[in-house]
């Protein structure tokens, strides 16, 4: 004898700085029955863990293999130079790339921005992450140019951020394999875009269905089964052959001759 048949699971690997409550709130509301797991990886072995079959969907930087996989952008990040807190450029609202022009700019070998020039000095090793870069700028040894998901993320309270400008920036996208786009996946990307359950566009899941058809069997046992019968005014019309009016006697109506 075979035990219960056990729901799939809908594997999601996200990087750091990018937050998947909302959507795994909604999913867990809509999908009560399909458990969501999430991974955390950074940007590349995040892509290799979609590539690899060992997640269904990833909330990943972009870009990606298109290749090989299918990709929607989500939003673009601001770009943001981490600081001390009694660091020059704290006292303006925004930096340029000129204003680091005499700083030690840190760059960590899992930097996600895609720079063609570096700005300011560089440091005579590269950090291994970015969170080792954090520590070093902490320590007074540099600066740190990074999305602002992962300035916040590494916060620290003697340390601060401004804009800056003029500076790559870093995209954020979902992202799957191509061959593998399930009715999992399609379930996710409508959510991700903001579609209800009602959607035509999405897939609307099984356990919304089925409450659906039970609403309305409900309501059809609630009538009893029995056709609405008509009202006595609507009856009388029916005995006497019309619609809505009175059938005219063909003897009624014409004068009477005088004798």
């Amino acid at each position: 004898m075979t035990g219960p048949e056990v729901s799939s699971s809908f594997r999601l690997v996200y990087v750091p700085g990018v937050m998947p409550d909302k959507w795994v709130r909604v999913w867990n509301e809509r999908q009560p029955d399909v458990p969501l797991t999430l991974a955390q990886a950074p940007a590349a072995p995040a892509h290799g863990m979609l590539l690899d079959g060992e997640a269904d969907a990833g909330l990943v930087r972009l870009p990606v293999d298109r290749t090989v996989l299918s990709a929607i952008p989500l939003y673009t990040e601001q770009t943001v130079v981490v600081v001390p807190k009694d660091h020059l450029v704290t006292a303006a609202d925004s930096v340029t790339l000129e204003d680091l022009a005499d700083d030690i700019v840190l760059h960590p070998l899992d930097d996600v921005l895609d720079w063609e020039t570096l700005p300011g000095r560089p440091a005579l090793e590269r950090p291994a992450t970015t969170a080792d870069a954090i520590e070093l700028v902490a320590a007074g040894i540099g600066v740190l140019v990074a999305p602002l998901s992962l300035a916040r993320l590494h916060h620290r309270k003697d340390l601060t951020h401004r804009p800056l400008e003029d500076a790559p920036a870093s995209s954020v996208g979902l992202a799957w394999p191509e061959a593998a786009t399930t009715d999992l996946v399609e379930d996710f990307i409508g959510i991700v875009r903001g579609r209800t359950v009602n959607s035509t566009r999405g897939r609307r899941p099984q356990h919304a269905q089925e409450k659906q058809a039970k609403q309305k069997k409900d309501r059809s046992a609630g009538d009893g089964g029995r056709r609405r019968q008509p009202s006595a005014g609507a009856a009388g019309r029916a005995r006497r052959g019309t619609g809505g009016g009175t059938a005219k006697d063909p003897r009624r109506g014409k004068p009477r001759r005088r004798s």
